[in-house]
């Protein structure tokens, strides 16, 4: 058997995994999920680094904003 045959057909047409999950679930419950990820993702940093990523975040948006005031 070749590689190709040994594929799961499923999978190659994109019916298994998160995408087809994601596709099942509504607005709602995917917004729960990733907030739920985010949460545990933040969990796992320092205090420190999460102050740093919130500082790039405001550097951001205020760049952002003094962009449009100039155009």
């Amino acid at each position: 058997m070749s590689k190709k045959e040994n594929k799961n057909r499923y999978a190659a047409a994109g019916a298994l995994g998160g995408r087809e999950r994601m596709g099942a679930l509504t607005h709602r419950e995917r917004r729960e999920l990733g907030a739920k990820g985010g949460k545990a993702r933040a969990r796992k940093l320092s205090a420190g680094r999460r102050k740093a990523i919130a500082r790039l975040a405001v550097a951001a948006r205020e760049k952002k904003r003094a962009a449009r005031k100039r155009g």
